[in-house]
């Protein structure tokens, strides 16, 4: 573990609805809740996966048209303008977005975030399924800050897999940045999630009480709260949860955007029915005789071999979907 860091940092998760293919629409949307966030002093400001680009829309696209859309790293315009947010607010910005590595031909799923000395740090996600056209990243991301935190970041399903949140605290994260795509999500599994009724979306300026209550319920903060807390508390580290909102192809995404505490409560949220921002100061006072540090420092690696081992049962996360639904059906 690192040392805890000194100085409390306010935090900002932005929910926002992302068009898909344009980045250009997607990007002035980013640059508004930037300024947005910076005028109410945060300095880590955190935007869901793919919010550049546009998210479920992805898997309908052809390797080609993957590629056009994608940009390199860390040099294409996307890293470009994130650097000059950077700079312009002094703050942490991160977003989303398809890169293509010219050098390998792949095509990667990467969430970017700068700081305000124009240093880089990106992420590939490690479960990626929305494509088969995309390569799963293979290492964690953790990196320092300026103002002596320690951040970690995992996209989405990787923070499905408690593994992967255990590491990166390990890995000495204070917060984990957890940009997401989730919520309302089509599902043969009557104990997940489940489709937000569309009319209840294009009804929500008459009745935003009801698309509030399904995007508070099971389909949406219901199921978060089932798990999302654990990867905080159990792990003695903040997080920071970002999610896209509203209409994504086919589905609803249902925000949600969050702040927890080291000890898994909520300490800013919103269940609105469009684009929104959640700010809370993380105080690094909560580690002091924190729970999950607590837990970190109790392991015993002697006793984990296990969870190295393949148990022969592993597939991947494209594989293990289809075959949910494929039972299921």
């Amino acid at each position: 573990m690192s040392t805890a860091p000194e100085s409390p940092i306010p935090a900002a998760a932005v929910q926002m609805i992302s068009l898909p293919g344009d980045k250009p629409a997607n990007w002035a949307a980013v640059e508004r809740h930037v300024a947005t966030a910076a005028a109410a002093g945060a300095q880590l400001v955190v935007f869901p996966e793919c919010c550049i680009t546009g998210y479920w829309h992805l898997r309908k696209l052809s390797r080609e048209a993957l590629w056009e859309l994608a940009e390199p790293v860390p040099n294409g315009d996307s890293c470009e303008r994130l650097r000059a947010l950077a700079r312009q607010h002094d703050l942490l910005v991160g977003v989303g977005f398809i890169e293509r590595d010219e050098a390998s031909g792949r095509l990667y799923k990467t969430w970017a975030a700068a700081l305000p000395d124009g240093r880089l740090h990106w992420h590939h996600k490690l479960h990626a399924f929305v494509s088969r056209h995309l390569t799963c990243g293979d290492q964690y991301t953790v990196f320092d800050t300026p103002w002596g935190w320690r951040v970690g970041v995992l996209i989405c399903y990787d923070c499905n897999l408690g593994e992967n949140v255990r590491c990166t605290a390990l890995l000495g994260a204070d917060v984990l940045l957890a940009p997401h795509q989730t919520g309302g999500c089509g599902s043969p599994n009557p104990h997940q999630m489940g489709l937000v009724d569309r009319a209840l979306w294009d009804r929500r300026a008459d009745d935003p009480a009801a698309i509030e209550a399904e995007l508070a319920g099971p389909k949406g903060r219901g199921w978060l709260m089932r798990w999302l807390p654990a990867r905080a508390h159990d792990n003695g580290l903040f997080l920071v949860f970002s999610n896209g909102v509203g209409p994504d192809d086919d589905e609803i995404r249902t925000g949600n955007a969050m702040v927890l505490d080291p000890y898994g409560r909520v300490l800013s949220e919103t269940c609105r029915a469009g684009d929104d921002i959640v700010t809370a100061t993380l105080d690094p006072a909560l580690f002091h005789l924190n729970t999950g540090r607590r837990w970190l420092r109790s392991r015993r690696p002697e006793l984990y071999g296990l969870l190295a081992q393949a148990t022969g049962r592993e597939v991947d996360t494209r594989t293990a979907l289809r075959e949910e639904k494929d039972f299921a059906e």
